[in-house]
């Protein structure tokens, strides 16, 4: 199993929350348990001083995640945030964002990664994210009920 650049932009556009779609966010790479995403600058993501805004510098960071995490499984299987902490170490202004994460374990029912966000054209991180998420347990198939003697 893996997850290609088609699929995942397929699960992007089905599974993703129409709000974090309207980030505009494309696939740089994909591996196995490394992605690379870029979101695109646009000034409504903002705050005084023209800096993108941490809120949107999250999503960002929790979306590549959830692609790291199936890129890691060969492919999506629900999952949770449990922790996300960030550092913010610098600003990013009137740039595309591009998030860079990779997995740092995979158990059964939890993964472990982490996320690298800069400035398109730097090599300078601007935030350092940590993540945990729960991977939930798909429902078991209920087995067929024998035919009823009436």
């Amino acid at each position: 199993m893996s997850l290609d650049r088609s699929e995942a932009e397929r699960l992007l556009g089905e599974l993703i929350a129409p709000w974090v779609r309207d980030l505009r966010l494309s696939f740089e790479t994909i591996d196995a348990g490394r992605v690379s995403v870029r979101m695109p600058f646009d000034e409504r993501l903002t705050r005084i001083g023209g800096t993108v805004c941490g809120q949107a510098l999250m999503a960002l960071a929790d979306t590549t995640m959830v692609f790291v995490v199936s890129s890691a499984i060969g492919e999506f299987r629900p999952m949770t945030t449990v922790s996300q902490s960030s550092n913010f170490m610098r600003p990013i202004a009137g740039a595309d964002v591009i998030a860079e994460g990779r997995i740092l374990r995979l158990g059964r029912t939890m993964a472990f990664g982490e996320v690298f966000i800069r400035a398109a054209g730097s090599e300078a991180p601007a935030v350092h994210v940590s993540s945990a998420y729960a991977l939930i347990a798909e429902p078991a198939k209920a087995a067929a009920a024998p035919p009823s003697p009436h």
